[in-house]
Order: structure tokens, then C-alpha cells, then sequence
């Protein structure tokens, strides 16, 4: 199964580059067996632009989440910090076999009905 995630463009570029292996969530998928995230970078790109493997999902308090993952989380310590803010839990989704499309798509590309997510959408 696959998820639509949105994604702000400069995440986008370093999850591309290799910078950012994990993407921080503060809610993560209910269903189970999501093994691909599409990536929708947000506006001002407003496209999906591509796709990455799902490795594992880590949980843990927001300090601990950081320990493992600050190396490449593609993001500093303030951001993160802010993000994480009176949460108990975080998550992490590590991120690997990415593929970036040669053409980025408009969402209507995806099928009838499907919207921008506000976080997450199954597809």
C-alpha cells in the first residue's frame, strides 16, 4: 500500500540529496503494510514530484528520536525542537530507495478526487 505525504520543497531537495533519511511525523498511518511514501512537495511547487521506500518507523519520546536519527535528519535542532513541542511521542520514518520523477505530476494524474493532504493520504 502507498501513502501521499506532503512535504515541504526544501525537505523535498534534501531528502534527494541524501541529506534527510528520516521524516518526522507527530501521527503516523493506522493501516498497516505501507511500504511507499509518494512525495507531493508543497506549494509554491504543488506537484508530485516522487516516491521512497518505507524502512522502519521509529516511536519514542521526542529527545530519544533525536539521538538516533539528529545525523540525518535534514533539519536543526531548533526546528525539530519546535516541530516536536508538548509531544509525548514523535515518529520517524526512515527513508530509502528514493526515486525522484524525471517529470513531477499533478495530483489529478493520481486519480479523480485526490486533494493535497493536509499530512498523509492513502492511495
Amino acid at each position: 500500500m502507498k501513502v501521499l505525504l506532503s512535504i515541504k520543497p526544501e525537505f523535498v531537495e534534501r531528502i534527494f540529496s541524501g541529506e534527510k533519511k528520516f521524516e518526522y511525523r507527530k501521527a503516523i498511518f493506522k493501516k498497516q503494510g505501507i511500504k511507499n511514501i509518494v512525495i507531493y512537495s508543497t506549494m509554491p511547487e504543488g506537484k508530485v514530484v516522487g516516491e521512497f521506500s518505507v524502512g522502519k518507523i521509529h516511536k519514542s519520546s521526542p529527545s530519544e528520536l533525536w539521538d538516533k536519527t539528529k545525523k540525518y535528519s535534514g533539519v536543526n535542532k531548533s526546528f525539530y525542537d519546535s516541530y516536536f513541542e508538548d509531544r509525548e511521542n514523535g515518529y520517524a520514518i526512515e527513508i530509502s530507495d528514493v526515486i525522484k520523477y524525471d517529470t513531477p505530476m499533478t495530483l489529478s494524474a493520481l486519480g479523480e478526487n485526490i486533494f493535497a493532504p493536509q499530512s498523509f493520504r492513502y492511495l
